[in-house]
This record gives structure tokens, sequence and C-alpha cells, in this order.
């Protein structure tokens, strides 16, 4: 079976690159290798390749491959960055984004730090970082991650994976000069879209909108309450 995920693994890589949402080698590459069927429940490791969302429990999703696809090629993301990730879900998104900035071998690897409001998910993401090998790379906090991961910060990416009702202040806060943000803001059930914030040296934010998108809410402080 596992000869059979990488190849249906690739052919979907394939795909995306064809489709345009694919573009650069390092995000190719991440997609490439990190197994998403390791992320998902064994009920629905053949679907694992099926670009969609699927169902990890409690409510919420593992996104599209499209999706994290696209946000990832949205971060510019680069060898030894400090990203922040709000939703950490099973662990998949921020699987990819370590292959990216904290590679096997790399001189001065990055690291990512993920937060996750539901403590059963926080546990499944860290069991599935760990299985994968990624846990040196990755710090799973179970938390608020409205409030960012203060710790941590600064950041030079912030990446966040359900939607909120307006940009998150304390992300805007914790994000670097000339760091970037991507998230997706929106109504709970109706219209989101997905931006790019960077803020400047000056410290004056820059938002831009990249279209439609669909996630569950973010919860917490500074999402929704229920």
């Amino acid at each position: 079976m596992t000869d059979n995920m990488f190849t249906e693994r690739k052919s979907l890589v394939e795909r995306l690159i064809a489709e345009g949402v694919l573009r650069s080698k390092p995000v190719i590459k991440a997609m490439i290798k990190v197994p998403r069927e390791k992320f998902v429940p064994p009920e629905l490791k053949r679907q694992s390749y099926v670009d969609t969302p699927l169902p990890i429990g409690y409510g919420k999703t593992i996104s599209a491959p499209h999706m994290v696809a696209m946000m990832n090629e949205l971060l510019s993301l680069e060898v030894g960055n400090r990203v922040l990730e709000i939703g950490a879900g099973s662990g998949y998104h921020a699987a990819t984004i370590v292959e990216i900035v904290a590679p096997e071998g790399a001189v001065n690897p990055g690291h990512v730090y993920t937060v996750e409001i539901l403590p059963e998910l926080a546990k499944m993401a860290e069991k599935n970082l760990r299985e994968t090998g990624y846990s040196s790379r990755v710090t799973v906090i179970q938390g608020d991650g409205s409030m960012g991961y203060a710790a941590a910060a600064p950041y030079d990416r912030i990446l966040v994976t359900a939607a909120a009702p307006r940009i998150p202040p304390p992300l805007i806060e914790q994000l670097k000069e000339e760091g970037l943000l991507v998230l997706p803001v929106g109504g709970q059930y109706g219209f989101q879209e997905l931006l790019t914030v960077r803020k400047e040296a000056s410290g004056k934010v820059k938002v831009r909108s990249h279209g439609g998108c669909a996630f569950v809410p973010l919860m917490g402080e500074y999402g929704f309450s229920s």
C-alpha cells in the first residue's frame, strides 16, 4: 500500500503543478515528501490523495492538498524561518512547512511552533509528527492560537488554518518586521477570503486578498466563541 500511496501522492503533485497551484521547488519537494496518509484517520487512508478536506474528528478537518500548497506558496518560506502555525489539526500542514524551513541536513534550520486549542487534536498532532520523524523540528502547544504564542516570538512567518472574524492583533504584534502572515478571514459559516498580511519595517501593515475560501472557524479570544 505504501508504494501505491507514493504513486498517488506524486500524481496529485503533478496535477497541482499543471494547474499552476504548485510553482516553487521547495514547496513541490515538501508536498512529494510528506506522507499525508500518516495524518488522516485510518479509515480514510485510501482517500489521502483525493484533493479534498477530510474529517479528523472533533468537527475539524485536514485541509485539501491544493489549499496547503497554495498557503505554503503564499508564505514564501525559506530555510531558517521561525514559523508559527495556528491550528495544528492532525499535524500535516506543519510537516510540509518543516520540510521547507528545516529540511534534514540544513546548516541553520528553522523551527515550527504549532498551536492547537483542542487537547485531543494537540495529542494527535504530536503523535503523528513524532511517528513521521518531525517532532524535533516542530513544537506542539495546546492553547488559544488566536492569542499567538508570545513565548517564542517574533516569527518570520505566521499561518492560520482556521477562519478568523478579523485579523487577530496579537499575531501582528508577534510578526517580525518584513514578516508575512497568511490567514482566512470572514464569517463563521459565510464568505471567507484568504489574505496575506505583510508587516513593513515602519510597522505599517499591508493586506492583500487572494480570493474566496472555506475553513472551519477559529476559536478563542480573537476568534469565534462557539
